[in-house]
């Protein structure tokens, strides 16, 4: 694995493209830093640790903090996400758009142009919405407002920065897809995660220290850790392999086929997109909620609606499993994989092509999608018991933790494939061809 590390800077390209990347993550970061104009930060922060756990908290994990600093890019990436599920939704239901998908190249860079036009549609809703509560007359605890001078100018002002800094946190990540190392969205998301972990690590040895959490609890907290983020790399990598044997044909003078090989169905093939939907719809009752929580009916709605009460997990559990089905029914076609094995000639041992292969393949992929989105759902609500029950002083699990093994899998998978090219191509350099020695370079 050292061996293996060192080798990353022996292969310019590949350094190249890593320092790149950490270049684009750096910019990201300042950019976080930097409030916008016109605004008391201190006053917001004490509004919005009240909205904690509503829809602006789950926003703000997206964002990487900014949300809750209010600064230039405070929608973060946010809008190009839902912009992007949603092309991915259409593409499975509107007709032109599924047969734009299977051009290519080609359907998929316009699909993506209208993605980027979808984000600036959505990024502009949502600035507005978010400006409109800031100009609100609501104060923080202290009597002080979020805006000192509310008015068209503050709103326009506001609206075309944080517009701007979504596009532009867009464009950084595709700088990173394209001239970088890894999924540059994916990336920036995971950046803004990883960058609460040492506050969180200093404020779990602070209350050890100060004895606000038992040394035993803290142990026990970092196990659960370790076991939790070795069973997602489980879950993340696991896969369901049917056998697919190929007939063999011939085609001109030559014989193709007659191999075996495999169908690889992933246990959590939704990824962290059910996550996704799911707290999205769990948050907007109470968002709305806190609208009104000068109502009595509206407090009760809160206290049972709360991250934590038996009503809450239990529907927010029920939504991630209907969501992990539904995506893999937009997605995955059984139908359309044993079409397309029959056509090449494939099949799977013991089974007639064509209509029995494919309820064999929506039997097991029913059965692996049940463990996936349990397991998923165990990680959704695991943070709201460990705060619970050992106070917690970090958000460990769910959504987050998701994000950073699947962005860290991925992310070290194209670097081996950059280290393997390189070994093949770069490190040995002499070959042998009839007993002479030559130079590959």
């Amino acid at each position: 694995m050292i061996e293996s590390f060192g080798d990353i800077f022996k292969v310019p390209e590949l350094k190249k493209k890593i320092v790149f990347t950490a270049l684009i993550i750096v910019v990201y970061r300042l950019g976080v830093a930097i409030p916008i104009p016109g605004i008391d930060i201190a006053a917001f922060k004490a509004i919005f640790a009240a909205q904690a756990h509503t829809l602006f908290g789950f926003m703000d994990m997206f964002a990487g903090g900014a949300l809750s600093r209010l600064s230039i890019f405070t929608l973060g990436i946010m809008p190009y996400i839902n912009a992007s599920i949603i092309f991915s939704l259409l593409q499975a239901t509107v007709p032109y758009l599924e047969k734009l998908a299977k051009e290519g190249e080609t359907g998929r860079k316009k699909i993506n142009q209208w993605t980027r036009y979808a984000t600036l549609v959505l990024a502009v809703i949502q600035s507005l919405g978010l400006t409109l509560f800031m100009i609100m007359p609501m104060q923080d605890p202290t009597g002080n407002s979020v805006v000192a001078r509310p008015g068209v100018m503050f709103v326009i002002i506001t609206v075309l920065t944080m517009t701007t800094g979504t596009v532009f946190v867009m464009w950084l990540g595709e700088q990173i897809s394209e001239n970088g190392i890894g999924n540059g969205i994916s990336l920036l998301i995971f950046a803004g995660i990883v960058d609460r972990l040492p506050s969180a690590a200093k404020n779990l040895f602070i209350m050890i220290k100060t004895h606000e959490m038992s040394l035993f609890a803290g142990l026990f907290l970092l196990l659960i850790v370790f076991i939790v983020t070795a069973a997602v790399v489980l879950l993340e990598t696991g896969q369901r392999k049917i056998p697919v044997q190929y007939a063999k044909r011939v085609v001109g003078r030559k014989m193709y086929g007659g191999q075996s090989t495999f169908l690889p169905l992933k246990v959590n093939q939704s990824g962290v997109i059910a996550v996704i939907f799911a707290v999205s719809l769990m948050s907007v009752p109470l968002t709305v909620a806190q609208f009104m929580k000068n109502s009595q009916l509206m407090q009760k709605f809160i206290e049972w609606w709360m991250r934590g009460s038996l009503l809450y997990e239990i529907l927010y559990a029920a939504l991630i499993i209907f969501f992990c089905y539904f995506y893999n029914s937009i997605t995955l076609n059984p139908k359309d994989i044993a079409e397309n094995m029959k056509k090449w000639g494939g099949f799977i041992p013991g089974l007639r092509p064509g209509e029995p292969t494919a309820n064999y393949i929506e039997w097991v992929l029913n059965r692996i999608t049940l463990g996936g989105a349990i397991f998923v759902s165990f990680l959704a609500i695991l943070p709201d018991y460990l705060r619970k029950f050992i106070n917690a002083p970090f958000f460990f699990g769910g959504t987050a933790l998701l994000i950073v093994v699947g962005v860290a899998l991925d992310t070290i998978g194209q670097i081996e494939s950059h280290l393997i090219m390189r070994h093949y191509d770069g490190f040995l350099k002499k070959g042998k061809i009839k007993g002479r020695w030559f130079n590959t370079q």
